[in-house]
């Protein structure tokens, strides 16, 4: 029951910013919803044996993210319009950059949203992603030299 709980408040503490992340990485918030639900289950069924439940969760997001991603999955199909009226969020004045963002590869906007969203070092993005450490660097100097040549960014800059 304990461990309910502290799961709980856990929850209720960081679903915030692990949906904010899960937002930069799917560019839908009907997807980071569901992303971070299925991620928030799967840490739910390890929860006993976690030292560290962010950092846990947030690997989660990622590799679901990219297996999702890789499978190019599509569960919901819209079949209407929109009706008038709907509310859009944006992530703040930096829209056209996530947008760039979100025009990278996988991997690359992970290795982004990780690095300069949630401030990261290399070595717990390397950990996040299961990968090296090299290649956190590599990924996020190719993402970078893609978002240096994206016609959107270069044209917002000039202003």
């Amino acid at each position: 029951m304990a461990d309910r709980a502290i799961f709980q408040d856990f929850v209720v503490s960081r679903s915030d910013r692990l949906l904010r992340t899960a937002y930069l990485l799917t560019r839908d918030w009907g997807t980071a919803e569901d992303l971070l639900q299925e991620s928030l289950a799967k840490a739910w069924f390890a929860w006993p044996g976690i030292d560290s439940p962010e950092a846990y969760v947030r690997r989660v997001l990622v590799t679901t993210y990219t297996s999702w991603w890789r499978r190019r999955w599509r569960k919901e199909v819209p079949s209407d319009d929109l009706p008038e009226g709907v509310v859009h969020d944006t992530v703040g004045d930096e829209e056209e950059l996530w947008r760039a963002v979100g025009r990278l590869p996988a991997k690359m906007r992970a290795v982004i949203v990780l690095r300069f969203y949630e401030d990261l070092p290399v070595a717990e993005v390397a950990q996040v992603m299961g990968c090296q450490e090299g290649t956190v660097k590599s990924q996020t100097a190719k993402a970078l030299a893609k978002l240096r040549v994206d016609e959107s960014i270069v044209k917002e800059l000039q202003r």
